[in-house]
């Protein structure tokens, strides 16, 4: 026996971290550390984003550093402001907050500047070659590629041709300004990428005065070096193009542009997710074809559609954790990002009752116009989410599916000659049944027991089905939409040849049921504002909704089957 106090669980350090730390051992940057999120501003962000976001904003408190939000703003022609501010949004929701804010559009003089300084040293030629020429010159990975028949023009000669580019006087695609680098590499991006492109299109910052734009893999390294940024977290798919980004600095011989020491790139696995795509360009698809109803569409895995869904930003941050950071590309089970909301939600939604598809109950020995305000707690564990007081009637309505005509063995809820405890009000008993021509249930006649009131019998007789329910009189109708995954494969993507991805929709993705009843507590629902209803799940308020007629969304429903699995 010890009086010690156990020592605290500690988390083994990630590799990424293992790096800062020895890097503010070492004193490398003077001990500062400073990364950023480079998101270009060509759709929504979504759940992949999210643990790009906790990655990067989270290292940089950890280690008291700050991050940048930069825009990677280099191609007009897909870019919006509506984009820059879902970002911003996204961001901020997520419980973050930048240091700067920056824009690859904020660096072009600067970029054009080095540009010239490289066709001044010969590292960077102006090529006549169009798109497909360039692509065939390029080679494979099974095949080198061949020099530009124009990759020994003089620098004079690209310099006046570089300079006419920006001036307008060819036109679009005519030439491209290449890096000279190697055309026999075995890294692709290593053959003479191009750097920038004639492209005669209006950039929602600078207006109409570009008519050339540097290309993404020339702006992105410069961008980090301009800021100082200490460290480039970013996802594996760019590990085969950092060493074409340390090239345009190490081209610096002369440290005229940049100090040292330049910033370090470190990839980590990118997220996948079951059940959806993660590629913004299908998601793009899915909302310019109408398969969904917008970028925020509660089925989307945008951070946007998971916040309508429901999902808190709580529950994304401990997705993002739990999910880690890998080396290697993964694919994250759905039940886990399921799981993590129902956890986040357990201990703070207030519950309240709502019956989805109704079924009338009549309780024939209750008076007509008979009250009882029952006194009911709006989270059984708790309390400073208080109380409230529900009304008990003589004709309540109780879930359609809570009732079998023949009842099967081991059938707890409601059937004939059934008895059954209504949650927080009474027991009652099944004494007849009312049904239409078609032999449709259409009304369910009880008897309750007075002594019961509460919700337990002094006799002390059990019953082992408890049922929610709304008094009819009291009730609210109103609009419920319930959500399941967006496809039926796990992979998407994983399709037969000639098949098309799309085919994997879930046709049954989203039901919206019109006649749903809620107890009239939940007339003034605030757009946002969770709740556990009562044996049916998590739901939301959708922004659709008015006062006095809200829309709720289900987040996710009760059962945890993932939480089950790893039990096991």
């Amino acid at each position: 026996m010890t009086n010690e106090t156990p020592a605290p669980e500690t988390r083994s350090l990630n590799f990424i971290e293992e790096i800062m730390e020895a890097d503010g051992a070492s004193g490398k940057h003077g001990g500062r550390i400073c990364t950023r999120f480079p998101p270009e501003p060509n759709g929504y962000l979504h759940i992949g984003h999210a643990k790009s976001i906790c990655i990067n904003f989270g290292l940089a408190g950890k280690y008291g550093g700050t991050t940048n939000l930069r825009f990677d703003d280099t191609n007009p022609v897909k870019e919006d402001v509506e984009y820059v501010d879902s970002i911003r949004d996204d961001v901020r929701w997520l419980g973050f907050d930048w240091a700067g804010e920056h824009y690859a559009s904020d660096y072009f003089p600067f970029l054009y500047d080095y540009a010239e300084y490289l066709i001044g040293q010969g590292r960077a030629y102006v090529c006549d070659l169009g798109e497909e020429e360039i692509k065939d010159y390029r080679g494979n990975f099974f095949k080198p590629g061949r020099n530009s028949p124009f990759r020994d023009r003089s620098p004079e000669e690209n310099l006046d041709l570089f300079r006419r580019m920006r001036a307008g006087e060819f036109a679009d695609g005519a030439k491209v300004l290449r890096a000279k680098i190697d055309m026999q590499s075995p890294n692709m991006n290593m053959r003479d990428p191009l750097m920038y492109r004639i492209k005669r299109a209006h950039h929602h910052r600078t207006g109409d005065a570009w008519l050339i734009y540097p290309m993404y893999d020339y702006a992105h390294g410069i961008s980090d070096a301009i800021e100082r940024i200490t460290h480039s977290i970013c996802t594996l798919e760019f590990e085969d193009h950092r060493p074409l980004y340390d090239w345009f600095l190490a081209q610096d011989t002369e440290g005229k542009f940049f100090s040292r020491p330049h910033p370090r790139q470190i990839e980590f696995a990118r997220l996948n997710l079951t059940y959806t795509v993660m590629s913004k360009r299908r998601l793009l698809e899915l909302v310019k074809e109408g398969f969904v109803s917008g970028w925020d569409d509660p089925r989307m895995p945008t951070i946007t559609g998971l916040r309508r869904r429901g999902y808190t930003a709580a529950s994304i941050r401990a997705f993002a954790d739990k999910v880690g950071v890998a080396k290697r590309d993964m694919v994250a089970d759905v039940g886990l990002l399921e799981h993590c909301v129902r956890e986040d939600l357990a201990g703070s939604a207030p519950r309240a009752m709502a019956v989805l598809r109704p079924l009338k109950l009549v309780i024939e020995n209750l008076a007509e116009g008979e009250v009882h305000w029952l006194d009911v707690p709006n989270h059984p564990e708790n309390e400073a989410l208080g109380r409230r007081k529900v009304p008990f009637s003589r004709e309540v309505f109780v879930e359609r599916e809570d009732f079998q005509m023949e009842a099967p063995k081991k059938w707890f809820r409601l059937a004939p000659g059934a008895e059954v405890r209504l949650k927080n009000a009474c027991l009652v008993r099944c004494t007849g049944v009312v049904q239409d021509a078609a032999g449709e249930v259409t009304e369910l006649r009880c008897t309750w027991d007075p002594a019961s009131l509460g919700g337990d019998a002094p006799d002390g007789r059990k019953v082992k089905g408890t049922l929610h329910w709304v008094s009819a009189a009291h009730a609210l109708a109103c609009e419920v939409r319930l959500y399941d995954r967006l496809f039926t494969a796990k992979d998407p993507m994983d399709v037969p040849e000639g098949e098309d991805w799309r085919h994997f929709l879930n046709p049954g993705s989203r039901e919206i049921l019109a006649s749903a009843q809620v107890e009239t507590s939940l007339a003034k629902a605030k757009p946002g504002q969770a709740f556990q209803f009562e044996r049916l799940g998590y739901f939301v308020a959708d922004p659709d909704g008015r006062e006095g007629n809200p829309v709720f969304n289900r987040t996710v429903s009760l059962k945890d089957s993932w939480a089950k699995a790893e039990a096991k």
